[in-house]
């Protein structure tokens, strides 16, 4: 699999894996090892977590089952978000819904983060979600403090839109770290970055795309929508034509775009990600691309 360089120092699988939803796959620990473990030998070796996934418990979750082969984490990289806050009964602190930016949020998110995960380093940090009172020096700040400290590689953001990217990249662009990923939601369901010009606005400064929700939740494959079926009735056909599954179309249309985008995949199925990742060596044509596209938006380009 193509490996997208990040910066100097870290590279990413072009598909990554997603745990979210850890919590609800009913997985035991030697399972999702093994898991793990058939990821690493597909090519996906990026694991996307934020430290609020599954009520703060899915990074734990993660860190045990990878703890049973310490040689994972030479082959893996490991991306965590940190920003939002929800409450919860783990910590008495989190006692409303709300971002933190601070200095100290980030620092002590980022630290729990890494007990975890059972890990001495982040490979990638992004800011969850952007906050109205976000102070982009808070943020330069916590990065200083966590790069002197060896904690952290590189760093992004996630859901941030052109001003919000703006913003905080020139208040940190001189410092240790640069904005190098965005993860948004991008898929052929939403496809707002596409036409809003965000991914431009991304692409123009090297900033490359993590893709969530490439399914739209599932609500892609759901017919009963009228937006799902009216893109699944041009998906669908093209994965016969190619004799693939349709995810596999799906990321197909992600990848074909010139910015570097990055699917990421929920699933804890092996069979599903294998067909996601086969999406990555078929070539749509610019027409079956457009076809798509247009489905998406619900109307004809101009």
């Amino acid at each position: 699999m193509d490996r997208v360089k990040i910066n100097r120092n870290v590279t990413y699988s072009k598909m990554i894996q997603g745990f979210w939803r850890l919590n609800d796959w009913q997985i035991t620990t030697q399972d999702l090892n093994r898991y793990l473990h058939q990821l690493v030998e597909l090519g996906v070796t990026t694991m996307d977590h934020a430290d609020i996934y599954g009520d703060y418990r899915c990074e734990q979750l993660f860190g045990e089952a990878s703890a049973l082969s310490p040689e994972l984490r030479d082959q893996i990289e490991l991306v965590s978000k940190c920003g939002i806050i929800l409450p919860t009964d783990q910590f008495a602190q989190f006692d409303g819904h709300r971002y933190d930016l601070s200095k100290q949020h980030i620092v002590e998110a980022v630290n729990r983060s890494l007990q975890n995960l059972q890990t001495d380093v982040l490979d990638t940090l992004l800011i969850h979600r952007p906050s109205p009172l976000m102070d982009p020096n808070e943020v330069r700040d916590a990065l200083d403090v966590l790069v002197e400290a060896g904690k952290i590689k590189s760093f992004g953001v996630s859901n941030f839109n052109n001003t919000q990217y703006d913003l905080l990249n020139q208040g940190i662009k001189s410092h240790k770290l640069h904005i190098a990923v965005n993860q948004l939601e991008v898929s052929p369901y939403h496809a707002a970055p596409v036409y809003d010009g965000t991914i431009d606005h991304m692409y123009r400064d090297d900033v490359k795309i993590m893709a969530w929700s490439p399914l739209a939740g599932g609500k892609l494959l759901n017919v009963e929508n009228a937006k799902s079926k009216r893109v699944m009735s041009i998906i669908s056909p093209l994965a016969y034509k190619y004799n693939v599954a349709p995810v596999s179309i799906v990321t197909a249309w992600l990848v074909k775009h010139p910015a570097t985008i990055m699917p990421i995949m929920g699933t804890s199925q092996i069979e599903r990600m294998q067909d996601a990742v086969k999406g990555l060596e078929l070539t749509l044509t610019d027409q079956e691309w457009f076809d798509i596209y247009v489905a998406v938006l619900g109307q004809d380009i101009p």
